[in-house]
């Protein structure tokens, strides 16, 4: 399998997939790729909005986009992609309409297969076993909260370390630590903004500068940087 799990689209102060587009360039190849988009996450705009942003980014380094809603048979569609590409949003909108649609067998089945799969904050979370440790709220039933499970851990996307000065809610870390008092054998990944997992041919690598937070129940958090192995996870 080829996976790139990209924390977020963008950095602040930056144009739109600014900050991950180089990996993607490298992760895609040379050789001009027109992936099949999966704007289901958008809630707020349309989805030949975010086409458009996706696509202008795409453009810069050599590759294409075009959207699932554009054609008549999206299972068909997936399962002749030559690459898969799933944007942030709405986790809970986006895997409702995956249920809706049936998507998450075949992406399973084409990314099993050698199909390169990239994904961003919603787009990541879809690529584990469970929406689980999406932050979003629920808007939506999602009809289920079984995803793909390309990976067999969870990410945890935007990840942060401590709450804004004056709020006293959890922290992101108190609610991994719920999730793994009901889902023990789980690893979740705390992956920072800025941050992204490339996961090829077994080896999976952390990319970005910022290190990543690894929570399993009963044991200490740990900080991994690039470079680091994170083999485990998998």
């Amino acid at each position: 399998m080829k996976l790139l799990l990209i924390s977020n689209s963008t950095m602040p102060g930056e144009p739109y997939l600014d900050y991950p587009k180089n990996e993607i360039k490298k992760f895609l190849g040379e050789e001009p790729v027109t992936a099949v988009f999966i704007p289901y996450a958008a809630v707020t705009f349309s989805f030949d909005t975010y086409c458009e942003k996706v696509e202008e980014r795409f453009a810069e380094i050599g590759h294409h986009v075009k959207g699932i809603h554009t054609f008549s048979d999206p299972v068909k569609a997936i399962q002749e992609a030559k690459a898969i590409v799933v944007g942030g949003g709405n986790t809970w909108q986006l895997v409702r309409m995956l249920h809706d649609k049936k998507l998450m067998n075949p992406i399973r089945e084409r990314v099993y297969n050698g199909v390169p799969y990239i994904g961003w904050s919603a787009g990541s979370n879809v690529a584990c076993p469970t929406l689980r440790t999406t932050n979003d709220m629920p808007i939506v039933d999602p009809k289920g909260f079984d995803c793909t499970g390309l990976i067999p851990f969870q990410i945890n996307p935007h990840y942060l370390d401590a709450n804004p000065e004056g709020h006293g809610g959890e922290t992101r870390e108190q609610r991994i630590q719920e999730f793994l008092e009901i889902n023990p054998e789980c690893y979740v990944a705390g992956l920072r903004e800025g941050t992204m997992f490339k996961i090829e041919e077994g080896t999976i690598d952390l990319i970005g500068t910022r290190t990543c937070r690894v929570f399993k129940k009963g044991q200490d958090p740990l900080e991994l940087a690039a470079g680091d192995d994170f083999g485990f996870l998998l």
